[in-house]
């Protein structure tokens, strides 16, 4: 499961944990985003009230940057440093360097607004019969004059993987 998280206008995927908490969380976003304020804490995480309460099921964690974390059933934190403390484990941001997931968090400058939502999903929508003339398509239907980089095509109507 995956959903996105939205601060300022910059959205990054979160890969969420299988558990009763976070398929609580995906059920209620189904219905619409949930918005709420975050600010920091100790100098590593950002924190604040989701406005609800999820079923938690805390264990001893130690945290690294990324961790997104529910905390007394009712807070989310967004993790850009370490602590151990038992939480619900919530899922995990994609991120590329620490120093991004720092400004996406805009750790230690105070209050942010944070927008959950559904992510939305990469994927073919329709298709159309491709003939077995040889020729290979990209998932998106275009017809690739050369002979594609690596990565998932259609040939002859069945998948070419290069």
């Amino acid at each position: 499961m995956r959903i996105d998280i939205t601060i300022e206008g910059k959205t990054l995927p979160v890969n969420l944990e299988d558990n009763d908490a976070t398929r609580t969380l995906v059920a209620a976003l189904q219905q619409q985003p949930i918005t709420y304020e975050a600010d920091d804490y100790g100098g590593f995480e950002k924190v604040g009230g989701l406005g609800r309460s999820l079923p938690t099921s805390d264990q001893q964690i130690t945290t690294v940057a990324g961790d997104v974390i529910l905390y007394n059933g009712n807070q989310i934190v967004l993790f850009y440093g370490s602590n151990s403390w038992r939480y619900t484990r919530l899922g995990r941001i994609e991120y590329q360097s620490l120093d991004e997931l720092k400004s996406f968090l805009r750790a230690g400058q105070g209050r942010i607004s944070v927008t959950l939502s559904i992510a939305e999903t990469a994927g073919v929508k329709t298709t159309t019969s491709v003939g077995h003339d040889g020729k290979i398509y990209a998932l998106n239907g275009t017809e690739q004059k050369h002979e594609p980089a690596k990565g998932l095509y259609i040939k002859n109507g069945k998948k070419y993987i290069r």
